[in-house]
């Protein structure tokens, strides 16, 4: 068994030799002799330190050699305190840098959600003129219309509908931004609110050749929530379905209930489905999978957000499963009322 060398001071301090030449303590003709002696103490399998070495040469006393040691540990000693204090100094700059960089996005963040909810509030006064103008024409109280003015007046109306849902889910985006989106939560009927959301959207899968429908289970117990909003919620995840499914397709709302306290909610299509990879980023404010689909299919992409804060708003979560060219499914589960 081989034995370890004893530990001494000198085992703590690097190059030595080299501090013992400049403190004019030996030579370099010594310091190659005390080398030459080490190495052939190595050969001998013995270890043997350069200090130690120069010692049993006689070319250093024990007393110098611990004062130069000690010069060496305080030398270093002092370095690392001095780089310490230099890191220390480096880490609350950077932090205070941070602290700045942070207080500039929440700055930037609040000024984005004001300009949102100021400009989408302004879009909505001229939006009300135009539709109730519409409605007039349509209902001929302004005279009599012809037929393909009719026709084009009907495409005006579905254009602003759509126009004030887009500046509705913006409105909605910057009071979540804000920390201002309630929730007015009580007993509500789930099964009325899937058939309502079913009905609103049969028009608009027609156009598209979707069937949308809704199979939801006997007698669903109440659940807790913001009746409004999960209304909101349905009606935003059916019309994704319905968008980005191809003719000939289905969307499905399924309610069903899977504990004593838990129903849950899945909104199910067979569209063109989202990769794997993409899943996180369905959720991301203001954000298209590709460029191609901003074109494609329209959307300021808050929609999928907003549906996430509101239903995380409600202490659930929302879950999606996907796969390409088969379809998508959203779920999310929430809470019977009970009596107590």
């Amino acid at each position: 068994m081989t034995k370890l060398p004893q530990l001494t001071p000198e085992m703590l301090v690097p190059r030595l030799g080299e501090h013992l030449v400049q403190r004019e303590t030996i030579t370099e003709a010594d310091l190659k002799r005390g080398l030459a002696y080490q190495q052939e103490q190595r050969e001998k399998n013995r270890t043997c330190l350069l200090g130690e070495a120069l010692i049993e040469l006689n070319l250093i006393e024990r007393i110098d050699l611990d004062q130069a040691v000690t010069e060496q540990i305080i030398q270093l000693r002092s370095a690392l305190q001095a780089a310490n204090r230099n890191l220390e100094r480096r880490v609350e700059e950077r932090t205070a840098e941070l602290q700045k960089a942070l207080e500039r996005l929440s700055e930037l963040s609040q000024a984005k959600a004001n300009f949102v909810s100021n400009i989408s509030h302004e879009l909505r006064t001229p939006l009300t003129h135009i539709k109730g103008y519409i409605e007039l024409l349509i209902t001929n109280s302004l005279g009599k219309t012809t037929g393909e003015q009719q026709q084009a007046l009907d495409v005006c109306q579905r254009a602003t509908s759509r126009l004030e849902g887009l500046v509705d889910d913006l409105i909605m985006f910057s009071l979540s931004s804000k920390g201002e989106l309630t929730l007015k939560q009580d007993k509500t009927d789930l099964t009325v609110l899937a058939y309502s959301a079913v009905k609103i959207a049969a028009q608009r899968a027609e156009g598209r050749d979707v069937t949308v429908h809704a199979v939801v289970d006997k007698d669903i117990p109440f659940v807790k929530a913001d009746a409004e909003k999960i209304s909101w919620v349905l009606s935003q995840l059916i019309d994704n379905g319905i968008k980005f499914t191809p003719a000939g397709g289905r969307v499905v709302v399924n309610v069903k209930q899977e504990a004593e306290n838990l129903v849950a909610v899945s909104v199910i299509d067979t569209g063109i489905g989202i990769p794997a990879d993409k899943l996180k980023e369905i959720f991301e404010p203001f954000h298209q999978l590709d460029d191609s689909s901003t074109r494609r299919y329209g959307g300021t992409g808050l929609g999928l957000s907003l549906v996430r804060q509101i239903i995380e708003a409600h202490g659930s979560m929302i879950e999606v499963h996907s796969t390409e060219g088969r379809g998508t499914t959203f779920r999310f589960p929430l809470l019977v009322v009970t009596d107590s």
